[in-house]
């Protein structure tokens, strides 16, 4: 996702993880500004793996060889739309 533009935040939490986190970002050199990056790709992931959670809970109820075949399909769909994208810069 690129950033186009920032938005400002306030938040507060313990002590014990403000020096924790200063810690970590100055003992890989890091400077203050690395805070707000920290946060926001430790928000990604965070958003990422609870998506992944409701999709595997969502997926749970579907038998393993009809997933199985969904994705196979899936996967041969894109990649063979991938191929055409191919052929057609080729041709070009």
């Amino acid at each position: 996702m690129p950033t186009t533009s920032g938005t400002r935040l306030t938040i507060s939490w313990s002590k014990d993880t403000d020096l924790a986190l200063r810690s970590h970002l100055g003992s890989q050199g890091l400077k203050k500004g690395a805070i707000s990056a920290f946060i926001e790709d430790a928000v990604k992931w965070r958003l990422f793996h609870q998506t992944v959670g409701e999709v595997r809970e969502a997926f749970a109820v579907i038998p393993v060889e009809e997933l199985d075949n969904l994705l196979n399909e899936a996967v041969h769909s894109v990649r063979g739309e991938k191929r055409r994208e191919r052929k057609v810069r080729l041709r070009k």
